[in-house]
């Protein structure tokens, strides 16, 4: 642990370099990428690669899977010891180019807030572990050569594609102490939260096939979709038990086509989240059994409705676990040193941390606090509001992460 000389010099350090570190974050924020801009993804990759080229770290792209997005990005600087720490990102951001034009939405600073795409998510957060290891290469040279460095930063985490996490698996090695997910993590005063759960989350679609028929003439042959798809929505709003952290959203919902025929088709989609694997897993049965249900049909007895249920897609919950609770108390021990409070969270949202806490020790919430993630719309009421970052967070922050790493080093391996 750094003794208080240290970190009032790490501090004194940072402050200094505010003004460089807001300059790396207004290039960031200018390059849109949105998820299914892969050429901007693309051009936020380079200038990410470049800029920790100044600290020694090598590059690796990876195409994503999906080849409607863009390349993911390794970073590495391996140090003279084994030990390695991973530090997590990602490079996409939920905001397509003509609505940051129409809302006006650009980098813009206010007081002690900056707002913009990806100020807060993440772009804040990839900057904060530029200054984590820059304040590292100055203060402990001894500790940032030793250390191999991996980092890893998602082309299209917003749309939760999960290649990321295997290619992250494939480059973690058995002796990485931690990884760092450096999405927001919310301070208030000399209090931060922390981040050691997240919901997993399945997402499915849903078809109901009926019977066509003109709803004049031959009404009594016709088996309504819409009807069928009506008494599935009901079902699955009473699967949701608050109790149990089990949520189910109905996002869209459509069928028929003209209001003079029965219709024959519909069609939702739906999204599940849960913290707890076994309620996850109870509500991914629930839903299945929804398969073939038929309870409407044509007035006539010739036809019933069928309904079918399709799994689009899959994340496990990463619950609260004793690798994540050792990490976290190092960060308490960290704060406490520095006068700080640090708090855990359990987050409803999804990260990379979802694909990577079983296999290695990790912690979320590391990057910088703001507020308004996702939100591009402001009104002159101030009932809305854009997405921003408060700099204030920045080095505050830096701080609670570099004492911590130093901490953890001094421990070693937390599974020993």
């Amino acid at each position: 642990m750094p003794d208080a000389q240290l970190i009032e010099q790490i501090r004194e350090y940072l402050q200094a370099q505010e003004v460089e570190y807001l300059a790396l974050l207004e290039q960031m924020v200018n390059i849109n990428s949105f998820s299914a801009n892969p050429e901007g993804v693309n051009e936020l990759g380079r200038a990410t690669a470049v800029t920790f080229a100044r600290l020694g770290f090598t590059a690796e792209t990876i195409q994503a899977e999906n080849p409607l997005y863009g390349r993911h990005l390794f970073l590495t600087r391996h140090g003279r010891s084994p030990r390695q720490i991973a530090l997590i990102s990602h490079l996409d951001t939920v905001f397509p180019a003509e609505e940051e034009e129409r809302n006006d939405f650009h980098w813009r600073r206010v007081n002690r807030r900056i707002y913009g795409p990806g100020t807060i998510d993440i772009k804040g957060g990839t900057v904060l572990m530029y200054m984590l290891l820059d304040a590292l290469r100055q203060h402990r040279p001894d500790v940032f050569e030793a250390i191999t460095w991996v980092i890893g930063l998602n082309a299209c985490e917003e749309v939760s594609e999960d290649d990321f996490g295997r290619l992250c698996q494939a480059r973690l090695a058995q002796n990485t102490l931690a990884c760092l997910v450096f999405e927001a993590g919310y301070m208030r005063g000399h209090t931060f939260q922390l981040v050691v759960a997240r919901k997993g989350m399945a997402t499915y679609h849903i078809e109901v096939e009926g019977k066509a028929a003109h709803a004049g003439s031959a009404h009594a042959k016709g088996a309504n979709a819409i009807v069928q798809m009506a008494e599935v929505i009901k079902q699955i709003h009473h699967f949701t038990d608050y109790e149990k952290d089990l949520t189910f959203n109905v996002g869209t919902v459509m069928g028929g086509t003209v209001s003079n025929r029965v219709p024959h088709y519909a069609a939702a989609s739906v999204e599940m989240r849960a913290f707890d694997t076994a309620v996850y897993t109870q509500g991914v049965h629930n839903m299945l059994a929804l398969n073939d249900l038929s309870s409407v049909g044509s007035a006539n007895g010739d036809f019933t409705c069928r309904t079918q249920v399709i799994i689009t897609g899959q994340t496990q919950p990463w619950p609260v676990n004793p690798a994540t609770e050792r990490l976290l108390a190092i960060w308490q021990e960290a704060g406490e040193a520095l006068g700080y409070t640090v708090r855990r969270e359990e987050r409803g949202g999804l990260s990379d941390g979802n694909h990577l806490w079983a296999h290695v020790p990790t912690l979320d919430g590391l990057g910088p606090s703001g507020g308004n993630a996702h939100c591009s719309e402001r009104s002159d009421d101030g009932r809305k509001e854009q997405e921003y970052l408060y700099v204030p967070s920045l080095v505050p922050k830096t701080l609670l992460n570099v004492t911590a790493v130093l901490k953890l080093l001094e421990i070693g391996r937390l599974g020993d």
